[in-house]
């Protein structure tokens, strides 16, 4: 069996607390960014809208320019932030995700921003499956309202390590994602993700686990910190779930940083101890991920 992960690695979610201010969040971002390389994290990952507050009122108004790419420094602060603070922390970045206006379409995204140790944007990921819900007496929302959707899956070779697969938040509850990723050869799905009060509630946890379960391979979910006097209130709970869905490592809702030390071995061991990735009956249903799977935008 080939080794997913080529050498053990620790991850880091910050959970972090925003607000109104996108110069502050940025700031703010780098020293936790910080307190977790100094830790020894090597792979570091902010929550879903990092720079700026959740919701479909706010999304133009913090929206930024990523194409061409890169984007200048008044385009785009964010970028330019996260490539510098990735080469600060030595470190890959993760950076959860934010607003972003494409002038040539002229549409909005929820968007993932991905740097090298050395500064260099690897990938971006925009939102493939938009958050519209609606769960009469809890909770109505509609990211379609002003967001439009990514159109690919998004895997990051990282040399020293092996693959990741980016996703965002609603992604996980569509299992063929995670599938294809899977059998792509990654070691970690990761999603930076605000749940909701009642969404995460009812599916946060159950959805870390599954994605582990199905896919043999560890699943990391980063959230903001909750605030209860903004408009829309994260469930936090950021966790790490190893490839046998056991959670590493959680957090409650208040700001934080979590950690868990991923190893190859650990993938392997629960691989041959309940070896469905070589039972699988492709005789009988298709292998989704050799299908019209689409890698770019």
């Amino acid at each position: 069996m080939v080794s997913l992960l080529k050498k053990p690695v620790k991850l880091a979610l910050v959970q972090l607390a925003t607000g109104a201010d996108k110069a502050a969040n940025l700031v703010h971002a780098r020293q936790k960014v910080l307190e977790a390389t100094r830790s020894g994290a090597k792979i570091v990952v902010l929550p879903e809208c990092f720079n700026s507050p959740y919701g479909t009122q706010f999304f133009p108004k913090y929206a930024e320019t990523l194409t061409p790419s890169p984007p200048s420094q008044d385009q785009s602060p964010s970028f330019h932030a996260l490539s510098s603070l990735a080469k600060e922390s030595n470190a890959y970045l993760i950076g959860g995700s934010i607003p972003e206006y494409s002038p040539a379409t002229k549409k909005y995204h929820n968007t993932s921003l991905t740097f090298s140790p050395t500064g260099a944007l690897l990938a971006t990921h925009r939102k493939v499956h938009l958050f519209d819900i609606d769960i009469p007496g809890k909770i109505s929302f509609h990211e379609s309202e002003v967001l439009s959707p990514g159109n690919k899956v998004t895997i990051i070779d990282l040399p020293e390590y092996g693959k990741v697969a980016i996703a965002i938040c609603y992604d996980i509850r569509f299992p063929e994602l995670a599938t294809v990723a899977a059998r792509k050869g990654c070691f970690a799905l990761i999603y930076p993700g605000a749940f909701n009060l009642t969404t995460g509630a009812l599916h946060w946890s159950l959805l870390a686990r599954a994605r582990a379960v199905d896919n043999q391979i560890y699943v990391a979910l980063c959230s903001p910190a909750r605030d209860m006097e903004a408009s829309y209130n994260a469930w936090g709970h950021s966790m790490i779930v190893d490839p046998n869905a056991q959670v590493v490592a959680e957090t409650e809702d208040k700001e934080d940083i979590i950690y868990g030390e991923l190893e190859g071995p650990k993938i392997e061991e629960y691989r041959k101890g309940i070896p469905v990735y070589i039972q699988r009956r492709f005789d009988v249903y298709p292998d989704i991920s050799v299908g019209d799977v689409k890698y770019e935008e």
